[in-house]
Parts: structure tokens; C-alpha cells; sequence
């Protein structure tokens, strides 16, 4: 392979704020916020309310719970995502150059593509890092690498990975996580619970398989670990109806109930606000708050080894015929 025909792998997650402070989380909420993937709502009456009332009094109270999870690496999920680059370009080594990219902040989906153009990548395989497919999630990732291409003279050809919600590398990547984050419980749980990211009702009618798709990955994973995994969806946001069970009502049921829980959240690939503060910290005192007492939050497949050796094969499935 010549010097100007290399393959790129771009990992894509969601994105993060630049730093734990009103300013940076204002910069990105803007950004976020501003998908029409992500609010479904006509932008004649959508900007006046997001400019208004949220992007005025969200960013503060959201910088506070970034400042409780941030590290001297800075955010979590842009710390791992850099790491999961690192460990799949070792695992990969010259067959192909891997870098990593935000769909919102830094660094950019589009600044990423030029980069690996330049560094002589013809070909370049796009991974969103979402296994289960969602409009206001996966699709971005399209639309910001697509709205990219079409200012280019010179375009690499794309590929992307496809979800991958009943994988068996993904569910055997899962089972061994859970598997070991148990183990190392001084309790045994009496209900594992899986927390996916929560989408509006509407999305689902509309036709978005992220549901079933997450209702697949719970269902696969409990076969596998031959112990039932309930599900919650967490992360609600404004009046509209939610996919339910909310994970808050069901840890505050499963307390009141006096059950023992163990909770992940096998949707996302890095460790993140949403988990950190909102599960691991919020949930412990929801759930504390209605009575229950031995409750733990199980870490995201992160850059582990179950993790990276699952991403590897997913990769290098979609780079056959490249590599």
C-alpha cells in the first residue's frame, strides 16, 4: 500500500465541553442541541426557547455535575475515546491509521477526516461509537462526515460501522465486563439492571429501532449470563413522553422495595456524564432516598480488554476487502 492509498479508522462518540464551566458547557449545549436529529421540533420555535430559558440556566447546574466527574485528564469520555484510539492503532498497527473524533466540540468530525486525508488516507472507515442505531444519534454521525464530503474537491471514499446492538463480540464483550464487575461486589445484586440512554416516545412511533434494538442487547445479554437484566431508560429532557421504564422511578421502586442493584449502561462505549454523575452518583442517592442500601454501578466496556478485543473485530470485519 503506497503512501497516499492508506486506510483511516475515525472512532466517533458523542462529544463533551471543552472544560467543566458555565462558558464551555454553554458552547456545547448550543451546539447539541442545535441537531434537528436531536430536537425534532421546528427551529422557528425551538431556537427562541433553546437561546432563552435553557442555554441561560442549563449550563451552570450541568457544569457543576461535568466538575464531579472531570479528572486531571479532563472530561471522561474524551479521555477513554482517546485511549480506545490508542489501543486499536497498537492492535491494528500499519494497516490502517486510527484517530478519533467529537459529533459535537473537539475534535471535530470534519478537521479529523482532512487530517487523515492528509496523512495519505484514500479510504476511511467511520465508527460511531452508539451500538444501538438511533436517528438522533448514529445518524449524525452521517450527516456531520456526509455534510463534510460535500465541500471537498478531493473526497476519500467512506464506509461506516454499522450498529451492532446483538453482536456476539459485543454481547461476549458485555458478558465478561458484567461478569467481572460482580465478582468484585461484596453483595450479590438482587436485580441487574440496564440503563440505556432515553429517547422521546415519538421517535419510536416514528419508526427508530432504538427500543427494540436496546430491548435486543438486554434480552442477548441475559441469555448469556443466564440471569434477568430489567431495563430502564434514563436522561429525560423536557415535557414531551419518554421511552419508560425511567431508570430514576425504577431504582427509587427497587429501594423502596428493599432490592439489592447492580446497574451498567451497555449502551454507551465510554464512561461518561450520564454515567458517572447521573447513574453512579444520582442514582446511588435516588435509590438511596427510598430506603434501598447495597447498590453499585458497573463501568462501561471503556478501553479494557474485553472492550478493545470486540472493537478490533468489529473494525476489522468492515475493513475486509481494504486491509
Amino acid at each position: 500500500m503506497s503512501a497516499d492509498d492508506r486506510i483511516g479508522v475515525l472512532l466517533v462518540n458523542l462529544g463533551t465541553p471543552d472544560a467543566p464551566d458555565p462558558a464551555s458547557v454553554r458552547r456545547y449545549l448550543a451546539q447539541f442541541l442545535s441537531d434537528r436529529r436531536v430536537v425534532e421540533i421546528p427551529q422557528i420555535l425551538w431556537q427562541p426557547i433553546l437561546r432563552g430559558a435553557i442555554l441561560t440556566t442549563r449550563p451552570r447546574k450541568s457544569a457543576e455535575a461535568y466538575a464531579q466527574v472531570w479528572t486531571e485528564a479532563g472530561s471522561p469520555l474524551a479521555a477513554i475515546t482517546r485511549a480506545q484510539a490508542e489501543k486499536l492503532q497498537a492492535a491494528l498497527g500499519d494497516a490502517a491509521l486510527v484517530s478519533h473524533a467529537m459529533r459535537y466540540g473537539q475534535p471535530a468530525i470534519g478537521a479529523s477526516i482532512d487530517a487523515l486525508f492528509a496523512a495519505g488516507c484514500r479510504r476511511i472507515l467511520i465508527a460511531p461509537l452508539y451500538p444501538q442505531y438511533c436517528a438522533a444519534t448514529t445518524a449524525t454521525v452521517a450527516d456531520a462526515a456526509n455534510a463534510h464530503l460535500a465541500t471537498l474537491r478531493w473526497q476519500p471514499a467512506l464506509r461506516f460501522l454499522p450498529p451492532y446492538p446483538d453482536d456476539g463480540a459485543y454481547i461476549g464483550a458485555l458478558k465478561i465486563s458484567v461478569e467481572a464487575g460482580l465478582a468484585a461486589l461484596d453483595f450479590t445484586p438482587d436485580v441487574l439492571l440496564a440503563s440505556f440512554h432515553g429517547m422521546p416516545e415519538r421517535t419510536r412511533a416514528l419508526g427508530d429501532p432504538y427500543h427494540d434494538q436496546c430491548r435486543d442487547t438486554a434480552r442477548r445479554l441475559s441469555e448469556a449470563l443466564g440471569h434477568p437484566v430489567e431495563v430502564a431508560f434514563q436522561s429525560r429532557f423536557g415535557r414531551a413522553k419518554w421511552l419508560e421504564p425511567a431508570t430514576d422511578a425504577t431504582l427509587a421502586r427497587l429501594g423502596a422495595a428493599g432490592s439489592s442493584v447492580a446497574i451498567f449502561a451497555p449502551g454507551f462505549a465510554a464512561d461518561c456524564l450520564e454515567t458517572l454523575e447521573e447513574l453512579a452518583i444520582r442514582g446511588k442517592e435516588q435509590f438511596a432516598g427510598a430506603g434501598g442500601r447495597q447498590f453499585a454501578y458497573l463501568p462501561c466496556l471503556n478501553d479494557s480488554a474485553p472492550g478493545m478485543t470486540m472493537l478490533e473485530t468489529l473494525v476489522r470485519r468492515e475493513l475486509a476487502g481494504w486491509l
